[in-house]
């Protein structure tokens, strides 16, 4: 079994970027963990508030294809301070770890290709019934994810009927199919549960605005309840603090608009 808990940052990352977010733990409760799941015990990390007044709502943090490094790490902080239960799953742990491949196009093929979109759904359903025995309420169960997670956000968002609201991160949208991702999101804008708000950069090589608009189409025809906002000047990950396509104003206005689409349609309980 693979993890990459101690792995610090992910290959992507420039040496000791500047621009990192350091989120302060001492308000929050946060470590590692294991989730049983079909069979297996999968490692995550977890974050939430040291002071509630009951069980908190709960987001489930999706991964980039690096892992959960810390910068997912500190995401989950970060939604803690907000007063949520954060949990990201290591959900390449039986597959291998990230940090073992030299590049990303190895990575891709050694490693990501080889996780099934199945498999990654019923552990995100084992990883929020964790959650409900662990503080969190799932009638206010939310998700978002990063790159390869944002794209299974989407996912997601059509897989869990409990789900209340979803923030898809310059998730991919169209693309090839195979055998172990046999859909993408463009092909289930007809079956989401919930809303779901996608954040997408207009200067993203990788996604390109065609396949943004392709899935606009697909959701205003499914009269489906969710919201693209692109912004013109950022490009793929601009959240990643820890990496050069940072774009600081794209990644602050895009966490204010989930935290407030979260709110609208998650619920968050004072605490």
């Amino acid at each position: 079994m693979a993890t990459t808990q101690q792995s610090g940052f992910a290959p992507a990352a420039s040496p000791l970027a500047s621009t990192i977010v350091q989120t302060p733990d001492d308000a929050i409760v946060a470590g590692f963990t294991s989730i049983p799941s079909q069979g297996d015990n999968m490692p995550a990390y977890h974050a939430r508030p040291k002071q509630s007044d009951g069980p908190l709502p709960v987001v489930i943090v999706v991964q980039e294809i690096f892992g959960v490094h810390e910068h997912i790490r500190d995401i989950c902080r970060r939604l803690a301070l907000e007063g949520y239960l954060a949990i990201a799953p290591e959900l390449y742990f039986r597959e291998g770890d990230p940090n073992d491949f030299a590049d990303i196009p190895t990575l891709l093929s050694g490693l990501v290709a080889k996780v099934p979109d199945s498999q990654v759904l019923a552990d995100l359903d084992h990883v929020a019934s964790w959650a409900s025995r662990n503080c969190g309420d799932v009638h206010r169960l939310m998700i978002t994810g990063f790159c390869w997670g944002g794209r299974i956000t989407w996912l997601y968002a059509a897989h869990n009927p409990q789900l209340k609201a979803a923030v898809a991160w310059y998730g991919k949208l169209t693309g090839d199919k195979s055998l172990n991702s046999p859909k993408q999101p463009v092909d289930i804008a007809t079956d989401l549960n919930a809303p779901v708000l996608g954040l997408y950069g207009g200067q993203d090589n990788s996604i390109p605005q065609e396949s943004v608009e392709t899935m606009r189409q697909a959701l205003r025809a499914a009269n489906a309840k969710a919201e693209i906002i692109v912004y013109p000047d950022a490009g793929h990950a601009f959240n990643a603090d820890y990496r050069p396509s940072y774009h600081a104003e794209s990644a602050k206005d895009g966490w204010q608009r989930m935290l407030e689409w979260f709110k609208q349609y998650g619920g968050k309980k004072s605490l």
